[in-house]
């Protein structure tokens, strides 16, 4: 893939950091994960099997562990010592936190002079609120994100996903992958990536920011309601609510063919979409005894037929079932040794004729410990030394390569 050959430090936890650097792994890097001796957390969070969070081993497929007391004075110098040969280096502490461990862009650029460094952070690396701390549930309600969600009359609504952790981790690997195709080896110098939470998903906010910054008005929640666009959202059938889309004019008269309601597209009420939206009501109150009539499957078939978007409400279990989903191989098998094999989420970038290795699952903890300090030339002497100090945890043996 196109980041083979790129060694990354991963000094992340959680999700926004591990998610980008999956990525990073994902696409080819090699990408080692720097943790306590007691471990990213994400290991004991979530549902798991045979003594695996399967949540953990989602997010650091593809990666190596080793797991460094940097409380130490020695373990600092072996993280030195790990950044002095990488290509990028991946945080999310809070802002400063690198700076106070000393390891500041300054000292970073000292130590390598042609690393990539990435932050990941809740306000980013400067501003009024960069000490602050945050988490994904803050950056939804800070970001306007919680505002636009749910119906008119409801408090503010969370996305069910931790969406800023996700979209964040996107824009690192986004950043961290055009920064390094902008140059080659040899020409790159220091670099600095700063990605905020709050701010990825204030780049989120679409049409609903550029119509604020045109009129001057917050946006009104419309809950499965397109806030543009009527009719559009759910409708109820004989057995279970169906999505539909008819996104502009040449759509909406689709679905009233399907449907046998031509006769809606000349009716005063609904000729335009602006008096359609003014009235939300009354073109639903037309068209959703029809669907009564028949159930969500026979109406999909229809529609579908009839060039209209319309699709189920799918659990997630129902998700992992489908046909599509299968055959797209977005849930992938990966076995994990004594763990068993983990069903775990696949990439969706498909990248044709290489595809996205599966080159090993998430490392046990600190299981590469060994064999990454020999490959910066540590003797087995200091290796079994920095173990019996507690500086470098884990297995004190590894066969696992670099």
């Amino acid at each position: 893939m196109s980041l083979k050959g790129i060694q990354v430090i991963d000094l992340t936890r959680i999700i926004s950091g591990p998610f980008c650097t999956q990525l990073l792994a994902d696409f080819g890097a090699d990408v080692i994960k720097i943790e306590t001796p007691s471990g990213d957390p994400l290991r004991q969070q979530g549902r798991g099997r045979n003594g695996l969070s399967w949540y953990f081993a989602g997010y650091n497929r593809n990666k190596m562990s080793v797991a460094l007391d940097l409380r130490s004075k020695e373990g600092l110098e072996v993280l030195r010592d790990m950044i002095r040969g990488a290509d990028v280096l991946v945080e999310n502490y809070r802002a400063g936190v690198l700076s106070k461990m000393g390891l500041s862009d300054a000292a970073l650029e000292e130590l390598n002079p042609k690393l990539l460094v990435c932050h990941i952070s809740g306000f980013g690396a400067d501003g009024p609120y960069a000490q602050r701390p945050s988490f994904d549930f803050i950056a939804q309600a800070m970001s306007g994100f919680m505002s636009v969600n749910g119906n008119r009359d409801d408090d503010p609504l969370r996305s069910g996903l931790p969406v800023s952790d996700l979209v964040a981790g996107l824009y690192a690997a986004l950043g961290i992958s055009a920064t390094l195709a902008n140059s080659t080896r040899e020409e790159r110098r220091f670099q600095s990536v700063d990605v905020g939470l709050t701010d990825s998903l204030i780049s989120l906010l679409s049409y609903m920011a550029s119509d604020t910054l045109a009129a001057g008005s917050p946006p009104e929640r419309s809950g499965n309601d397109h806030p543009l666009v009527a009719p559009y959202g759910l409708f109820q059938t004989t057995d279970k609510p169906i999505a539909i889309a008819p996104s502009n004019d040449m759509i909406y008269a689709r679905l009233l063919k399907v449907l046998g309601r031509e006769d809606l597209l000349n009716d005063p009420r609904f000729d335009t979409n602006e008096k359609r939206m003014a009235d939300r009501a009354a073109i639903r109150a037309e068209i959703e005894p029809i669907f009564l009539t028949d159930s969500c499957a026979a109406w999909i078939e229809r529609l579908n037929e009839g060039g209209v978007p319309a699709g189920p409400v799918m659990s997630v279990p129902d998700v992992f079932r489908d046909p599509q989903v299968q055959h797209r191989e977005m849930v992938v098998d990966v076995p994990h040794g004594e763990h068993g094999n983990v069903r775990m989420l696949g990439f969706p970038v498909k990248v044709k004729p290489d595809g996205c290795e599966m080159r090993r699952p998430a490392p046990e903890l600190g299981e590469h410990g060994d064999a990454v300090l020999r490959a910066l030339g540590y003797s087995d002497e200091r290796i079994a030394e920095l173990h019996a100090s507690g500086v470098l945890a884990g297995k004190a043996e590894t066969e696992s390569g670099v």
